[in-house]
């Protein structure tokens, strides 16, 4: 019966409609033609075209291929300079189809070099502030004498190879072209200068303790690195300026890495020499720390830490390590360094969670550090794939927030005297989960950084979001007297100041991200938020879930780009989200929906004014029509005040015979006959089409959500009407009640209107609460 009742009304409605339509088309002077306006048009213009390597379902093609770079280095620390020395082997693999007439090697370091031109780049003018080293650094002082001297590049006869360096990126002619399916191997050695990362800003570095003479080294990008070549770009050798991140091949190393003999070193891969260089004391707690699935086991002791800062060891100790299809490496390394690992359960097997941190992280770290490494990788792994590596390391370091293939450094540090705020606690963990789930994006789905910040920035921001909300319900006691975890980023609204900005300062989601002006909020905050409104508003947990993890799974250990994470989640879910795709990540466009209007109907078997004309002018009779129901605008001409309060039965003729007709007895019964109808106007001064969230209020105290799909929009992209009938009288309509789509103006989302506080008042109730 209602099925019945619904495509009654539904065909009423159609037909009046197509009649508006047709009379507005007589009416309206021809305009010129146009291409395809729509919003919801298919992305065909902007994707590349699916081939052989990459599918039209956003997985890899049956041609895809990927090159690999195997690396042996030995590698020594100079504690007393901050120096590095290294000498490596690359075995590079050509698995691509071309054959290859040079090679291109990275050579990162270089923009620390006194000719580098990455300071010129920005030209901006005066700051409104700088910190104060930064100030110093640039303007009272000489640049740092950082970048790679290149003692020698030779063929594996140790031959020298010519090359020629231009700025980051160093090319390496070789005799005769690399064929397809062919290897090559070649030794470079080198030299550099450590940079003080508190000072230059670096994403490696030392930071030095005045008050114990002792440096902590956290270094990557210590080493030439084979550039990326792919089926996308060739060779992926666009310059590293500072800001766009890196291009990495997968390949195994093998890394010898000496230290003074009184430091304590982790790094990328699994130890091969641990009973060489752990004392029978710290055996013992590894081999402990190896059954701890709750707790952290302390591997070097604070006493121990504090002890060792005070006498420095004039020997050298080598630290050998293996890893195994990672795309990068890096290390950690200090006299002062706690150290605690705990044991995490996934699937089947058991990972590492370390944490290495100095004195002056304490209590701070001791407490939630490892914590939120193990957190993290259970986390992670539910939403996309068992963590594959042996281990996960977080690093303290002053300021910084940087990821390696399973080592991280991570800033949170409290005050002299241990106390810290929720700020920098919360910043803390919030920054470990970030580092640490970077092993999943990009280390493992590993995308191309140099060109798509956002493809790891902002799918990791997300995925910290979700682990986050996890934390705070896992650990209640943690996040006291918060109900939830206090996410810095992933909330619509807390994107809604940078979407209602200044357009001249905000570019597209697929923005080179050396090219934009705001990279927090344009690589991190906005393409999370987007995922997260997607996974809760747009699709649903079951189907983003499901879509999520099959892009996860379909690229892990292999290059993706945009199109293909793109084709993946519509593949995987049958969501069509080519608007959802243009609006939040191809254009600036916002999201801002409004109640424009709203009207009150009557039912009525009388055609109106502007019907009987449309009949006339076409010689219709009413005898020629199948029985029709009207609606009568309330206060119009055409609606009779006697109405008013009728049931629809009642007050139409056509529509009681019709269900006397056509219903049984118990049918009629069971009709629940509405006595008013509205017609509700919503527009969209905002670009981006999106779900039409309304909460519907009525007299008696209920109310009603309905979402109405994005697609509502697909026809009539400024405003759109629906019509809602009740027993009950409307009295409120709320459009995103919940905040949950990131419109930007919610002075326009309630009828009636409601007063919006302004900023002012909004400052004074925080004052009186206070």
């Amino acid at each position: 019966m209602n099925k019945f009742k619904y495509h009654f009304f539904s065909a009423l409605f159609l037909f009046t409609a197509m009649l508006s339509a047709q009379e507005q088309e007589m009416q309206q002077e021809r305009e010129p033609g146009h291409y395809n306006q729509s919003k919801f048009k298919q992305l065909y213009e902007e994707f590349a075209t699916p081939n052989a390597y990459r599918s039209a379902s956003g997985a890899p093609g049956p041609d895809y291929y990927q090159q690999q770079a195997d690396y042996v280095m030995d590698i020594e620390l100079d504690d007393k300079n901050a120096k590095i020395y290294g000498e490596e082997t690359i075995t590079y693999t050509n698995n691509s189809p071309d054959n290859l007439e040079y090679l291109w090697v990275q050579l990162d370091q270089n923009v620390r070099a006194k000719t580098s031109k990455s300071p010129l780049r920005n030209g901006g003018g005066v700051p409104m502030a700088e910190q104060a080293g930064s100030f110093v650094q640039k303007y009272f002082t000489e640049p740092f004498d950082g970048g790679f001297v290149i003692d020698h590049v030779k063929d594996s006869n140790g031959k020298p190879l010519k090359y020629t360096i231009n700025q980051t990126m160093m090319r390496i002619d070789i005799a005769q072209p690399l064929k397809s399916k062919e290897q090559i191997s070649f030794s470079i050695k080198w030299n550099y200068n450590i940079p003080d990362h508190t000072v230059n800003r670096a994403r490696s570095g030392y930071e030095y303790f005045p008050e114990d003479g002792n440096r902590a080294y956290v270094i990557a990008q210590f080493f030439p690195r084979m550039a990326v070549y792919s089926d996308v770009e060739g060779w992926q050798n666009h310059q590293f300026w500072g800001s766009g991140e890196f291009a990495l091949p997968f390949g195994d190393y093998e890394v010898n890495i000496t230290v003074p003999d009184d430091h304590v070193l982790d790094a990328t891969g699994v130890l091969q020499n641990r009973k060489e260089v752990f004392s029978k004391e710290m055996m013992n707690r590894y081999e402990k720390a190896k059954k701890s699935y709750d707790k952290p086991v302390l591997i070097v002791t604070q006493e121990e830490a504090e002890a060792a800062e005070k006498n420095v060891s004039e020997k050298k100790k080598t630290w050998k390590f293996k890893a195994k299809n990672v795309r990068d490496y890096g290390f950690a390394t200090s006299r002062k360094f706690i150290w605690d690992m705990q044991v995490v359960k996934l699937g089947n097997r058991d990972v590492m969670a370390i944490s290495m941190y100095p004195k002056e992280g304490n209590p701070l770290w001791e407490e939630y550090s490892t914590k939120a490494v193990a957190h993290t990788l259970k986390s992670y792994s539910a939403h996309t794939f068992d963590y594959p590596y042996p281990k996960a390391i977080s690093v303290h370091a002053k300021n910084q927030g940087m990821e390696y293939p399973m080592i991280c450094w991570n800033y949170g540090r409290p005050n002299e005297d241990g106390s810290y705020s929720d700020r920098v606690k919360y910043g803390m963990i919030s920054v470990i989960i970030h580092e640490v789930g970077h092993n999943f994006f990009p280390m493992i789905v590993n995308s191309d950084e140099r060109q798509w910040g956002w493809m790891d920035e902002g799918l990791d921001t997300f995925m910290q979001f979700v682990a986050e909300q996890e934390f705070g319900e896992i650990y209640p006691e943690a996040i006291e007297p918060n109900s939830k975890y206090p996410s810095r980023r992933g909330e619509p609204s807390k994107i809604v100041p940078y979407m209602s900005g200044d357009q001249s300062t905000i570019a597209p989601i697929m923005s080179n991200p050396e090219n934009v002006y705001q990279l927090g909020p344009n690589a991190y905050g906005k393409p999370a938020t987007a995922l997260n409104i997607l996974r809760e508003t747009v699709m649903g947990r079951e189907l983003f879930d499901h879509a999520f993890k099959t892009y996860s799974q379909r690229w892990k250990f292999k290059h993706p780009t945009p199109e293909d994470f793109f084709r993946t989640m519509e593949d995987a879910s049958a969501v069509d989200l080519d608007w959802y795709w243009r609006g939040w990540f191809y254009t600036t466009d916002y999201v801002d929906i409004g109640v424009k209007g709203i009207k009150k109907y009557y039912v009525t078997d009388k055609p109106s004014k502007k019907m009987q004309e449309y009949m006339a002018a076409r010689n219709i009779t009413e005898a020629e029509l199948p029985p029709l129901v009207y609606l009568a605008e309330e206060g119009s001409e055409d609606a009779d005040p006697n109405l008013k309060g009728m049931a629809p039965t009642e007050s139409s003729k056509t529509l009681k015979e019709f269900m006397m007709d056509n219903l049984t007895e118990t049918e009629r019964a069971s009709v629940k006959e509405p006595k008013y109808f509205y017609e509700v106007t919503f527009d969209k001064p905002g670009g981006i089409p999106m779900p039409l969230i309304a909460e519907y209020t009525y007299a008696d105290g209920t109310t009603k959500n309905i979402t109405y799909p994005a697609e509502i929009w697909r026809k009539n992209d400024k405003e759109v009407s629906v019509v809602i009938s009740s027993q009950v009288e409307l009295t409120g309509i709320v459009v995103d009640p919940k905040m949950e789509t990131a419109d930007i103006d919610i002075t326009n989302n309630a009828w009636p209107s409601k007063e919006t506080p302004s900023e002012f008042d909004e400052m004074k109730e925080n004052i009186k609460g206070e």
